[in-house]
């Protein structure tokens, strides 16, 4: 369950703005891995998520490429959503809260160089 619920996460992570995708897919990989080979295997073959999983697993680092897409795709959907919540600031400081928590967690992810 724990899995499942991290990859639904990392699903609505991809156009939820400040909610990153990363950690929760490494972290639905990580339950299924010891719960589910099946589910495992099956992430690990998915076109979207499986390349970022093969480099954790492999090299227990996220690329570049990935990290900085990440990070950008966070920064410019949470600038969108700011600029549509105009004019109410609870939602805005929400919005910048969550971008600026979930890039954190990005940033800290080791980088392969």
């Amino acid at each position: 369950m724990a899995g499942t619920l991290a990859l639904v996460l990392g699903i609505v992570g991809v156009v939820l703005p400040g909610l990153p995708t990363t950690p929760y897919v490494l972290l639905a990989a990580a339950c299924y891995l010891r719960a589910s080979p099946r589910a495992h295997a099956w992430l690990l073959r998915n076109p979207i998520f499986g390349p970022m999983l093969r480099e954790w697993e492999q090299h227990r680092s996220v690329s570049r490429p990935v990290k900085g897409m990440a990070l950008m795709t966070m920064v410019l959907s949470a600038g969108f959503s700011i600029w549509f919540f105009a004019g109410q600031p609870w939602l805005q400081s929400g919005v910048l809260g969550g971008m600026l928590v979930g890039s954190l967690m990005v940033a800290r992810l080791p980088t392969r160089h």
